[in-house]
């Protein structure tokens, strides 16, 4: 059967999900819900999202990295009721697809649980690319822990639309609003639940064994949620720091975030098979300057052809 395909949805999101497969197993009591695509020979990927966000956040990076050469694994955070339970959980998925070195892209939550993986199987973990995330996660609610497995679902999805961003924004940027906004509508009651319930039980992370120079904070100035503590604990990792984005950069920014994942990798050594492409480097240029092609003058000597800065 076809999935159902809403008109509200990207363009490209539509293309993503037509090319990609979705899968759903079962390991034990807990059910993963990923993507997985891009050659088997590579370490892969693996994107984590946050409280809000399902697997299907990443769709951009996914389609951007493969072509490139590189596998990217995104998930769903499932089900558990802390952090070791997922620990153990993300271990036994990682056996059932046949991996094991793996670099760990985590937002939010997910940027957590990155951290509490490396932290328990650091022979594992070969790099960190955080974003937007913390030492240990934030309350979303006053509710007492125990509370939310009875709250109504309207209830778990107040909580966290509380902390989405509020006001007027860039279209690009409440694009990406919009799109979590609808991927929190396929999230269950429990699933919900789960992960706040995991936000209010858990741990601050301890000592990582991985070097600094294999971790990269991938951060946004307008929006920056990551905790002051965490560049603290980390004080040699790589800083990429965008000008704007939002709370969800990897969908208002998908070139620069593509970009930077794309160079975290081949500094910590991921080597792909594929020729990656050139990057197009755009000229600087003044206010009012002018620049034009030496080719396409010679072909055709017409001010059209100029690209005039913009003021």
């Amino acid at each position: 059967m076809m999935a159902r395909i809403s008109s509200s949805e990207p363009g490209d999101y539509v293309y993503f999900k037509s090319q990609v497969p979705l899968h759903k197993i079962s390991i034990g009591t807990i059910q993963w819900r990923y993507y997985d695509f891009g050659p088997k020979d590579v370490p892969p990927l693996i994107c984590i999202p946050g409280v809000s966000e399902t697997a299907d956040v990443f769709y951009k990076q996914i389609m951007f990295l493969t072509v490139r050469g590189h596998r990217v694994v995104s998930i769903d955070i499932p089900q558990t009721s802390n952090e070791n339970e997922w620990v153990q959980g993300f271990q036994k998925f990682l056996d059932v697809i046949g991996v094991y070195h793996v670099h760990l892209y985590g937002t939010g939550l997910g940027g957590f649980l990155a951290q509490c993986f490396a932290q328990n199987r650091p022979r594992q973990v070969k790099s960190l690319v955080l974003s937007n995330t913390f030492l240990k996660p934030p309350l979303y609610s006053t509710a007492t822990p125990l509370s939310f497995s009875w709250s109504p679902l309207f209830l778990l999805k107040r909580y966290i639309l509380s902390a989405m961003p509020k006001g007027a924004h860039e279209p690009f940027i409440a694009d990406s609003i919009d799109f979590v906004v609808g991927q929190i509508e396929t999230l269950s009651k429990d699933d919900l639940a789960s992960r706040l319930t995991l936000c209010a039980y858990a741990t601050p992370i301890g000592r990582i064994l991985l070097p600094d120079y294999h971790i990269t904070f991938l951060d946004t100035i307008d929006q920056s949620k990551s905790d002051s503590e965490l560049y603290q604990r980390y004080p040699n990792s790589t800083l990429a720091t965008l000008k704007s984005g939002g709370d969800f950069p990897f969908l208002s920014r998908p070139d620069e975030v593509n970009l930077h994942l794309q160079l975290h990798l081949r500094r910590v050594g991921v080597v792909t098979k594929m020729i990656e492409p050139e990057v197009p480097v755009e000229p600087k240029l003044k206010q009012g300057e002018r620049y034009s092609d030496p080719q396409i003058d010679e072909n055709n000597n017409d001010d059209d052809n100029d690209i005039t800065a913009a003021t």
